[in-house]
Formats: structure tokens, C-alpha cells, sequence
């Protein structure tokens, strides 16, 4: 049974399996942020603008501490899908074990940081006081379920490195209904506030980790998972850092690019930060769905790898460039056309919906580029390099964003400028990512030349 959930991503057409892959990843990662937004739409409606902006300005300082920890389920990904495609099934056990014990040892070492750095990390962004005390309870609750989030993610790595998007899909569907109702009803019957809608959110993210650890556990291939056999593959271990530590920590040095503009615009006052929190929450929903593609991307390129179908790789890239291009202008354009009414939904403030839309004039328009830029990243970072789309995305878009907000931001301070540095910074680094692509492409291609059956296919 679990072989129909598994795709071969190096033979037969191309375009309707990177569909059929991407699809059901666009819906995961919609639904992981329904999490996210059924908080704030609930919070915003029933308890206030300032618990909107404390539940929301959260966002950026949980990604720039779980970020590493969810880059390591990038080098699983890749590191199990090149063993897949190569029919190398003994290091996929391996690759499988490995991966779900650091999942579980990273998420208990999240809760002890996570609830130590809430607070004084709140105070260096400059969060108001209005604000601070309901972001910080929110912060420490939302890290308890630190273990659940790291195994839902691992273990939907490992999924995705054979193919199967749509088990995961499921997975989340459930959970998401699950936190909608709990939102409602912490929030509404026992009108615990952020509290309620923190513990929603981890018990929906426990129910997920549930499903795809026995969703692991009865598979009968060899990414089958064996509770008495987890243990640390060393070499495993090594290549998931390789890949992963750098993935991570591009991740965390964005998360801190955005952790400073969200400093910036704790400047405006709490009326902008919550329509920037809205703002931001929709165009969430955009970046997913262009992610999904990327995360197809590196999928597919890391199998072809492993099968050394180089030619085959270049198909990949160019078919997904094209289809995350679609996505971002088609979903940025219509998120901003239809912003005022989806603002609404999270508040009815009508200062706020005005703020969120002028973020959205600026953001949404240009997302493309932004999908264009993480497409390329991982198709590098599946053709095994790992150090340099870190270091171009570390130097092209967050130290660039870092230098504008200290420098450019400083002579002008206003809104447009702040919100001006995203499709700069996507812009540049998305050039620099192409020259990186094409140059290890023709290395690679090199150092393992195709032989003629795989050219063929």
C-alpha cells in the first residue's frame, strides 16, 4: 500500500508528476498556516487589536529560533531522497532513523530555549508594553510543543523524499480542523485569550506529529520506522548536518533580517502592527504555495541526482521556475486586488485594514521574485551544495535588507521604504542564484557524466 504514495521522480513526463508532487504540498503548507491565522483571525475578533499584534509579532522571533532545527529536515530530505533515487535502501533506513531521533532531541532542546529567550528577545525588538506580556505567555506555550513541530516536519521530509505529498496533506487537514474548533472554544467559551489560542495551536501540531510517526511506522518499504531502532547513523548524521546547518542557518539569519524589520515596525505604533500582522499572515499564504514549488524542486533534482539523470535536472528547474512564477503572480496580484476584504476578516479596524493594505501594495505585487529566488536556492542545495546558497542568500538578501533598515530606512522612515527592501533583495540574490545554478550545474555534470540510458530517459 505504500508504494502507491511513492513517485518516481526520474523517468515518465515531468510537468503532471511535479504537479501532482507540488499540489498537495501547497495545501499542507496552507493549511500549517491556517494554524497561524485561525489564531489571529480569532484574537483579532474576539479580544483586541493589541492581542492581534502580540500573537503576530511573534511570528518572526519563532522562526529565528526553530529555523535550524527545520533546515536539518532539509538535508534529511535531500540525503534520503539521492539514497531513494540511487535504490540505496539500506541508507535510507539509516537516513530515516537518524533523522526522526534528531527531530525528537532538537524539539525538547527548542522547549528549554524557546521559553528562557521569549521574553528578553521580545524586549530587544522594542515590543511595546502593551504588547509584551501576552507575546511572551504565547511564546513560552507555543515552545512546549516544540517536539511535536520538529517531528511533524521531519517526518513529512521523509515522505516528500519518496514522493508522497499526500499523506501529510490528510495529516494536517485534520489537525487544522481540530485547531479552528479549539481556537473557538478556549478563546470564546473560556475566553483564555492568547493562551487559548497557543494551546490550540500545539495540540494540533501533537495530533499531526502523531499521524505521520504511524504513518511511518506502517509503511513497508525502507523508509519504514522502527521505534527500537532509533538511533544516530554517524555518517547519516554528518551528511544531514552538511546540508541541513546551512539551510538552518540561512533561515535563522532571514528570520533575524525580519526579526529587525519588525523591530522597525514596532516603531509606527500598534495600530501598524497589527495591520502589518495581517498583512503579513495573507501574504503567508502566497509564499507557501510558491514553496511548495521549490520544495518540489529540490525533490526532484536531489532523486535525479542520485539516479545521475543530469539532463533531467535541467527540465526540473526550468518547469518549476516557470510554475512558481505562475503561482506568484497569479496569487500575489489577487491577494492584493482582494486585500481590503481579506483584511477584513482579521479585523475590523478600519486604521488597521488601510496599514495592511499598503503593505500589501508593495509586497504581494513583486512575490514572484521571492519565488524565483528560494526555486533556485533549492535546486542548488539539491544538486548538493549547501555551504553557497546559504552564503548568497545570507549576503544577497538578509545582510542587504539588514544594511538598508540601518541605513536607508534611517534617512527615510516611512512605511514604503521599510517594506521596499523585500523585492530588492529577492531581485539581486535571485540573479546571483542563477549564475550559482548554471556554473555547479556544469560541474557536476562533470564529475558524473550520464550514462546513455539515463540521458535517454
Amino acid at each position: 500500500m505504500a508504494g502507491s504514495y511513492e513517485m518516481n521522480m526520474t523517468s515518465g513526463p515531468l510537468l503532471g508528476k511535479i504537479l501532482t508532487f507540488s499540489f498537495p504540498l501547497m495545501c499542507s503548507g496552507v493549511l500549517q498556516l491556517l494554524f497561524n491565522a485561525a489564531d489571529i483571525i480569532v484574537v483579532g475578533r474576539y479580544t483586541g487589536h493589541t492581542a492581534l499584534a502580540a500573537v503576530g509579532s511573534t511570528s518572526s522571533l519563532i522562526n529565528l529560533i526553530v529555523n535550524l532545527f527545520v533546515g536539518l529536515s532539509v538535508g534529511a530530505n535531500v540525503l534520503i531522497a539521492r539514497s531513494y533515487g540511487a535504490k540505496n535502501m539500506d541508507a535510507v533506513h539509516k537516513g530515516v532513523h537518524t533523522a526522526m531521533l534528531t527531530a525528537v532531541v532538537g524539539g525538547v532542546f527548542l522547549i528549554f530555549v524557546g521559553v528562557a529567550a521569549s521574553r528578553p528577545m521580545l524586549s530587544l525588538m522594542g515590543t511595546p508594553d502593551d504588547v509584551i506580556d501576552q507575546a511572551a505567555l504565547y511564546l513560552r506555550i507555543y515552545f512546549v510543543g516544540a517536539p511535536s513541530l520538529l517531528v511533524y516536519n521531519f517526518g513529512a521530509a521523509i515522505l516528500r523524499a519518496v514522493g508522497d505529498t499526500r499523506r501529510p496533506l490528510y495529516f494536517l487537514t485534520l489537525a487544522g480542523i481540530i485547531n479552528v474548533v479549539l481556537n473557538l472554544v478556549f478563546v470564546i467559551v473560556f475566553s483564555l485569550g492568547v493562551a487559548g489560542v497557543a494551546l490550540a495551536t500545539i495540540i494540533s501540531q501533537t495530533v499531526s506529529a502523531y499521524l505521520v510517526v504511524v504513518c511511518l511506522q506502517h509503511n513497508t518499504g525502507a523508509f519504514r520506522l522502527v521505534l527500537h531502532e532509533l538511533r544516530i547513523d554517524p555518517a547519516q548524521f554528518r551528511e544531514i548536518l552538511r546540508i541541513g546547518v546551512p539551510a538552518g542557518v540561512q533561515g535563522m539569519v532571514f528570520s533575524l533580517s525580519n526579526v529587525l524589520i519588525q523591530s522597525s515596525v514596532n516603531s509606527f505604533g500598534s495600530a501598524v502592527m497589527a495591520g502589518n500582522t495581517a498583512a503579513s499572515n495573507i501574504e503567508g499564504f502566497v509564499y507557501t504555495c510558491m514553496n511548495a514549488v521549490s520544495q518540489t524542486s529540490m525533490s526532484f533534482v536531489s532523486q535525479n541526482v542520485g539516479a545521475r539523470r543530469f539532463a533531467r535536472v535541467d527540465k526540473v528547474v526550468a518547469q518549476c521556475m516557470m510554475l512558481s512564477a505562475a503561482v506568484g503572480v497569479g496569487l500575489g496580484l489577487s491577494a492584493y486586488l482582494a486585500g481590503r476584504w481579506l483584511l477584513a476578516i482579521y479585523t475590523s479596524d478600519a486604521q488597521v485594514i488601510t496599514y495592511g493594505l499598503y503593505r500589501m501594495s508593495v509586497v504581494c505585487t513583486t512575490y514572484f521574485l521571492c519565488g524565483w529566488m528560494d526555486c533556485l536556492a533549492c535546486s542548488v542545495r539539491g544538486l548538493g551544495a549547501s555551504v553557497l546558497p546559504m552564503v548568497v542568500s545570507i549576503i544577497g538578501a538578509c545582510l542587504l535588507r539588514i544594511v538598508w533598515v540601518m541605513t536607508i530606512f534611517q534617512w527615510e522612515r516611512t512605511q514604503l521604504c521599510l517594506y521596499i527592501s523585500y523585492p530588492v533583495s529577492w531581485g539581486l540574490t535571485t540573479v546571483v542564484h542563477l549564475i550559482c545554478f548554471l556554473v555547479l550545474r556544469k560541474k557536476v555534470r562533470a564529475q558524473n557524466p550520464e550514462e546513455p540510458a539515463a540521458a535517454a530517459a
